[in-house]
């Protein structure tokens, strides 16, 4: 029995060290190519580099896609996106789960299927919208960064509303009845009763926004077309995958480059991140 205990065991070892290995390759590739030249990568892209580059491709990514800007843009989209979502899901899951009628049973069913749809059904009919929200003079064009965390709070609602509703039921109401008898007002009570009470939620519903919002390409390239100034790092990263010729260096560099402020922000909060899930998963 110990010895096919021993087996069990090494065997798990094994299979956790694959698992490592293969999600580590990708992240290995890239930071193999990102130190190699145009014409190493072109002989053998797995092999040693007659010569190593050092930090150049690095330099020239930062100065091609104007990454500081890009930055910005991708720090503020992000970071309005999600606190928006967090807050105002958050308080429709609130409203929906304590005032049970039809009606509200009704558009938590709305949100739910919601989800089904797929943004490419949407996206044109959206688009046009945005291009001219409004009537006549009174229009006005939502093809920008405002535009873009509107359309993010439109979309990534309906997941968030779910996530808050499952976990605000566990809340028990008579909190709420006390803080109510104490003089407390409506807005009061969700945001000195309820809220804090949503720290484990609103710490997986914020990671799963800011991954999503952070690396998505599509509804960025659409809301911002033509506007180089406001575009995010995912679009900047663009420039470096032409239709005939591909700069890999460059663009592994780029990458990496887009990838570490959410590994740097994933190194500081994971004591916060660890906990909010662990949390949650017990309640």
């Amino acid at each position: 029995m110990k010895k096919n205990n021993s087996l069990l065991n090494i065997w798990r070892i094994i299979y956790r060290i694959f698992l490592v290995l293969v999600f580590l390759f990708p992240i290995a590739m890239l930071v193999w190519v990102a130190f190699k030249s145009a014409s190493d990568i072109a002989l053998d892209i797995l092999g040693v580099p007659k010569k190593w580059i050092g930090f150049e491709n690095f330099a020239s990514a930062i100065e091609s896609m104007d990454f500081l800007n890009a930055l910005k843009n991708s720090v503020i989209v992000t970071i309005c996106s999600t606190a928006c979502l967090c807050i105002f899901s958050a308080m429709a899951a609130w409203v929906l789960v304590r005032h049970k009628t039809k009606m509200s049973n009704f558009i938590f069913l709305l949100f739910s299927v919601s989800m089904l749809i797929p943004f490419q059904c949407v996206m044109l009919p959206l688009m046009k919208i945005m291009g001219r929200f409004g009537l006549g003079q009174f229009g006005i064009d939502l093809m920008n960064q405002p535009g873009l965390i509107m359309a993010y709070i439109g979309f990534g609602s309906a997941m968030s509303i779910m996530l808050y509703h499952g976990f605000i039921k566990g809340i028990p109401v008579e909190l709420e009845e006390a803080a109510a008898i104490d003089g407390c007002s409506t807005v009061g009570i969700f945001f000195r009763i309820v809220m804090p009470l949503l720290g484990p939620t609103t710490t997986t519903v914020s990671i799963v926004n800011i991954m999503w919002i952070w690396n998505d390409y599509l509804l960025p390239s659409i809301v911002l077309s033509g506007k180089s100034n406001l575009r995010t790092l995912p679009l900047q990263t663009f420039k470096f995958f032409g239709s005939f010729t591909t700069n890999w260096g460059v663009a592994a560099a780029a990458l990496l480059l887009i990838m570490m402020p959410v590994i740097v922000f994933y190194i500081i909060a994971q004591k916060q991140i660890i906990k909010g899930v662990v949390d949650g998963a017990v309640k």
